[in-house]
């Protein structure tokens, strides 16, 4: 670890240096508007740790001059080293959506962003975002599924987030970018070349039956595609909604869920975001004991915030199809070389909801 002109900084990470100069922060801050007056003094490496795939910094800062008012600490979120080039699109990604969406989003949803940039040249990036780590915290520890009245909490905010977006006139012109059937098409036809490699490998662990039900999925694609070419019912959707991306307020905090993560959102059937939360990351106990409720709070979220004739047996519909359609996945992920822990349990638990809740029916 090195000091160098009041800034504390890993020298295994070289990015870490010009972003966190208390000259460059204090003019993010200020432009941000959370800085009136005085400046950064110092800069703090308080904590920093690897997710799967970013690098996540907890920095602490100290001013000059007056300062009433500004942050005291900020969360710094950069690429993690081994995906930095391979998965740069998500980093740009994630940056749109904190420099242009978020702004437009009501407020509370989402954490604050200070300052956010992506590099086309180096392919490097950084988001400064509002630091809520001792107002919130994460429900349960992975792989534990939440309370119900955690659930509840999650749920409610995400349909406050697919509200704000609800087949909003900006999707695909300002906003986001619709998919055409001949993207869908050339999309299926990688996940298809996937697939086949994907199948080889399991070998005998892949049973015929779920070896069908992969065929006729890929064989009916186009048609199954219908409802999102639709462009109807569709919102911005989070692409990654399971419940370790929100921050719930600790126990004497009155303050509202946020959600973070947000290098996968598109625009998307909205039941895409629930099933790949229940479906994809919980086992069918604790499924089936809260999915009904669970779906039913959404659709009154929805409601109370302005969503019309969008009716409670068109949300199971969608459900039903989300689900089907999430078998795919495992298969991308296990593209990418997520760890067998996490594409193989997902696996499993989509493959019983779909058996549950009868999806294979959509296929006849």
């Amino acid at each position: 670890m090195a000091r160098d002109g009041g800034i504390v900084a890993f020298m295994t990470n070289p990015q870490l240096t010009g972003i966190t100069e208390p000259a460059q922060l204090t003019a993010a801050l200020r432009k941000a508007g959370a800085l009136d007056r005085g400046a950064v003094r110092e800069v703090k490496v308080l904590h920093e740790r690897d997710t799967i795939l970013s690098h996540i910094v907890r920095l602490g800062l100290r001013y000059v001059g007056e300062s009433a008012g500004a942050p005291q600490s900020l969360i710094l979120k950069t690429a993690h080293s081994a995906f930095a080039k391979t998965l740069a699109n998500g980093g740009r990604h994630e940056v749109t959506f904190y420099t242009k969406l978020a702004p437009q989003m009501p407020p509370g949803l989402v954490p604050r962003c200070f300052d956010g940039h992506f590099d086309e040249e180096s392919q490097t990036w950084h988001l400064l975002l509002e630091d809520l780590t001792d107002s919130h915290e994460i429900a349960t520890q992975w792989p534990l599924p939440p309370s119900r009245a955690q659930a509840m909490a999650i749920v409610t905010t995400l349909a406050r987030m697919h509200a704000a977006w609800w087949d909003h006139p900006g999707l695909g012109e300002t906003v986001g970018t619709w998919a055409s059937a001949e993207d869908s098409a050339s999309h299926m036809e990688t996940f298809a070349g996937h697939y086949d490699r994907f199948a080889d490998l399991l070998g005998d662990r892949l049973s015929e039956e779920r070896r069908v039900l992969y065929r006729r999925l890929i064989d009916q694609s186009a048609r199954l595609s219908q409802r999102y070419h639709s462009r109807r019912h569709a919102t911005i959707t989070h692409g990654d909604a399971h419940t370790w991306n929100f921050l719930l307020p600790r126990a004497s905090v009155a303050d509202s869920v946020r959600i973070f993560d947000f290098d996968l959102w598109g625009i998307n059937v909205p039941t895409t975001d629930l099933a790949y939360m229940m479906a994809m990351q919980w086992y069918p106990d604790r499924r089936q004991a809260l999915e009904r409720a669970l779906l039913n709070r959404y659709h009154e979220t929805l409601i109370a915030n302005g969503v019309s004739s969008y009716t409670r047996g068109a949300l199971d519909q969608d459900y039903r199809l989300s689900v089907l359609w999430h078998i795919t996945k495992p298969v991308w992920q296990w593209s990418i070389k997520l760890p067998p822990l996490i594409w193989w349990n997902n696996l499993e638990r989509v493959m019983m909801a779909v058996d549950d809740l009868g999806c294979e029916e959509l296929l006849l």
